[in-house]
């Protein structure tokens, strides 16, 4: 059974595969100061305990994904990206509600993350979807500049 989900824009959500890691790297590297490399995406994508989803259009094109750990009774938003030109649209939320829906099948009843603290729109779509900040680990996030950035260590309930 396929597994999918709607997304705004057009867009649906399904699980990621193997053969997105490329694809993956590339939109995070566009939203993160340090990306990651393609073959720790295939790792993931590979592990049925780092669940991945994808938002894409009808011919396949991604826009956006989010990846999970999960672990015991617990789950970890390891990353969430969306491609720049699909921002805005609410692709972020479209991914995160999936991963709670497909979670509610899962022993994770928590889900943590941690989001650097300069990063006002992540925060806000965070706090709309129930997360909470529960801690902080200063100098967390290298910054192009050489800084560090704080990073606030946030969860909500998932059932």
């Amino acid at each position: 059974m396929i597994k999918l989900w709607m997304a705004p824009a057009g867009l649906h959500i399904e699980p990621g595969r193997v053969a997105d890691a490329k694809e993956l790297a590339r939109i995070h590297a566009l939203g993160f100061y340090r990306g990651w490399p393609v073959g720790e995406f295939e790792s993931f994508l590979a592990d049925d305990s780092t669940p991945v989803y994808v938002a894409c259009d009808a011919r396949r094109r991604i826009a956006g994904f989010a990846l999970i750990r999960i672990a015991a009774d617990e789950a970890e938003l390891l990353t969430i990206a969306v491609d720049p030109k699909w921002r805005g649209k609410r692709i972020g939320q479209a991914l995160l509600r999936a991963a709670f829906d497909d979670l509610l099948r899962s022993p994770a009843r928590r889900m943590f993350l941690e989001v650097s603290e300069d990063n006002g729109a992540a925060i806000k779509l965070y706090q709309r979807e129930g997360f909470a900040t529960i801690s902080s680990r200063k100098g967390y996030y290298p910054k192009p500049d050489g800084s560090q950035a704080t990073a606030l260590v946030m969860a909500r309930d998932l059932g």
